[in-house]
């Protein structure tokens, strides 16, 4: 009998046929009666965001692998995954330069004030000199602090440092020796950094240990001119603090691609604010690299289910032969 794969959120028709080549493939929206019917006995999911924890497990009891179509897995409950020996894996590296990419943009259109701006020309206001009550604020030869020096961070702060001439600051887990030489990068602790950066961009993953890092206390230590951008995951920032900064005019302005519950509310008090860059999470979303991250998803299961180890397996020391 053929394995049976779950496609819980859609992927390509190319990527569905190359899993029908070898598995029976069933495609349901979590929650759906055929999804709860199908989890029953599947052997592997693919997808991204779906909440894998213990109560999900107990209703697929012939799972082998979880393929998640992200770089991030804080969806995973990785010690339970481990105990029960499914293989989880993640879609790593091939979308670090576009995410790069999109939450340095965001940056950028914060400080020059690029959607606000727009809207003025499109809406007819732009009838004369612009007053400086519009003008923006400058990103070149500025200090930009990462909180989160991991691939994407780094690749954030190369695009600081050699595109815009930026001082690099950052504060992570452990030292990163290779970005303080190549990007000429200063490790400074959390405080130290909130306080000196122009920017500050976080980009930590999610953790017990990171909920709410960035609240009232860490928004007081920035300067009133800082920009705070967050690229990394909405849980990390207590965001009633981070609205009551920026009416407060405690920092400047911020950009934003993730919320602590997504999709953002039409009544969210971010959605009145001036001075806030909303992004509907958008960091990996090109063509070109969702694809490949899917195609790696693909991989990694096909590997799984076939007793060969998946190129980005994140829980293979805890699980024995693997």
């Amino acid at each position: 009998m053929k394995e049976k794969i779950l496609i819980y959120t859609p992927i390509s028709e190319e990527g569905t046929m190359k899993l029908e080549e070898r598995f029976t493939v069933v495609t349901a929206a979590p929650g759906s009666g055929e999804f709860n019917k199908e989890i029953v006995t599947a052997t592997g999911l693919i997808g991204s965001s779906l909440k894998v924890d213990r109560a999900l497990l107990e209703r697929a009891p012939f799972l082998k692998v979880v393929s998640n179509i992200s770089v991030g897995y804080d969806n995973l409950d990785i010690d339970e995954l481990t105990r029960r020996g499914i293989l989880a894996t993640n879609t790593p590296d091939v979308l670090t330069e576009t995410t790069a990419d999109t939450i340095f943009s965001l940056l950028l259109a914060t400080a020059r004030r690029i959607p606000e701006l727009d809207q003025y020309v499109k809406k007819g206001n732009w009838t004369g000199k612009l007053s400086e009550s519009l003008f923006g604020m400058d990103v070149h030869g500025k200090t930009l602090g990462i909180i989160g020096m991991g691939k994407i961070g780094q690749a954030i702060a190369k695009r600081g440092r050699f595109g815009f001439g930026m001082d690099i600051l950052y504060h992570n887990r452990s030292r990163k020796p290779e970005a303080e030489e190549k990007l000429n990068a200063r490790y400074m602790e959390l405080d130290d950094l909130l306080q000196q950066a122009d920017f500050v961009c976080l980009m930590a993953p999610l953790t017990a240990e990171t909920v709410h890092l960035i609240s009232a206390r860490e928004f007081k230590l920035m300067k009133e001119t800082a920009i705070f951008v967050n690229g990394s995951r909405g849980a990390l920032v207590n965001e009633a603090d981070l609205v009551a900064a920026l009416k407060e005019g405690r920092i400047l302005a911020a950009g934003l691609d993730v919320y602590e519950k997504e999709p953002l509310g039409k009544n969210h008090p971010f959605i009145g604010l001036r001075n806030v860059v909303t992004l509907p999470h958008i960091g990996s979303a090109t063509l070109e690299t969702r694809r490949k991250m899917e195609e790696l998803a693909i991989r990694n299961l096909i590997a799984g289910l076939t007793g060969e180890k998946p190129p980005s397996l994140i829980n293979g020391d805890g699980i024995r032969g693997k």
